[in-house]
This record gives structure tokens, sequence and C-alpha cells, in this order.
């Protein structure tokens, strides 16, 4: 388990930096090192996929940058369809901006459009550990005996 945080560290350093905390990916063997080593974690990614000559995905740059220094627990990683066309289409990427949100390799949700309000509450939605809900407990008892 070790190797794969080692992974997953080594993996996040090879890729392009970027003070933004925003990910960018420019080898598709970085990319599959790094999704794989992501695997082992529960924690949120939110693969934001992009081109340079796409208006709707430069009007979301910014909020994917206010996003990423909000929601610090969630990993945010940019992929240039133009770069990465096979990352593209493993994930069956149609339009521009598509958005999604991927929790143990899995697919967990996804949305298409830039859509700044919905994407939020997708990240709300998943951002946490989900593997024990919270259930509502009724302290007073059911019947009308007193205790």
């Amino acid at each position: 388990m070790g190797a794969s945080f080692s992974n997953l560290e080594n993996a996040s350093q090879e890729s392009k930096p970027s003070s933004d905390r925003v990910l960018v990916f420019n080898s598709t063997a970085k990319w599959k090192a790094h999704f794989e080593a992501s695997k082992a974690t529960n924690k949120l990614l939110v693969l934001d996929f992009t081109a340079t000559w796409c208006g709707p995905c430069k009007y979301m740059e910014p909020v994917i940058k206010d996003f990423a220094a909000k929601y610090t627990e969630v990993e945010f990683i940019k992929i240039d369809v133009d770069e990465l066309t096979g990352v593209a289409q493993e994930f069956q990427v149609q339009a521009m901006p598509t958005f999604l949100l991927i929790k143990k390799g899995k697919v967990v949700d996804e949305l298409v459009g830039a859509k700044k309000e919905e994407l939020q509450k997708l990240i709300e939605k998943h951002r946490k550990d989900q593997a024990y809900p919270i259930y509502p407990v009724n302290i007073y008892p059911m019947s009308n005996n007193a205790l």
C-alpha cells in the first residue's frame, strides 16, 4: 500500500507544475500511472477534459482553479483532449468541457458543459467518504409510555 502512495506522489511530481493545485498531464503513460495509483485511495478526482480552442473551457478555467483552492481534499486534473486523445477516447468524451468525477477508479458522476453551479453540487456530493452514511436518530421513544 505504501508503494501506491509513493507512486501517486511521483506521478504528481511528473505532471506539469502548477501553482493553482490543478494537475496537468502531458503524457498518457504518466497519466495512467497516476490514475492507477489513485485507485488505492478514496480521494475524489475531478477530470476536466478541455481544449485550448474551446470557449466554454476557457470560461471554466478560473472556476476550476477556485474549486481546487476551496476543496483541497479533491484532486483536480486538466486533460487537453488534443494532447491526450487516447485518454479522452478511453473515457468516451464527446464534447468539451466534460467533467468526470472519479473515486477508486470508477466514474461516480459526469457533467458536460460549462455549468459552474452544477459542478459544485456534484463535488459537494462526492467529496466526502460516503461509505458510512449518517442516519438521523430519534431520541424520543416510539410509544407513549414514559421512561
